[in-house]
């Protein structure tokens, strides 16, 4: 299975969260490396806030927009 770690931005919306992740890519010609992000909408279970560190597996599609389901808490937001 696919997973995916990023960093929980929303919670708003019921049992749904959106999580980014950040990466670096190299540029193909000039080999500097730049931030690229992407977003999920992922099914919570869990009960997660907004800053904490998760890792997300992909499932069958729940709704339009969800494909991803929370699979736990890496790092919580304030722990060290």
């Amino acid at each position: 299975m696919k997973t995916v770690t990023g960093t929980v931005i929303s919670n708003k919306m019921q049992k749904t969260v959106v999580v980014e992740e950040v990466r670096l890519v190299a540029h193909p010609m000039y080999h500097k490396r730049t931030r690229k992000n992407t977003k999920y909408h992922a099914h919570d279970e869990v009960g997660v806030k907004i800053g904490d560190v998760v890792e997300l597996v992909a499932c069958r599609p729940i709704s339009k927009t969800k494909a991803w389901k929370v699979k736990g808490v890496v790092k919580a937001y304030g722990a060290t």
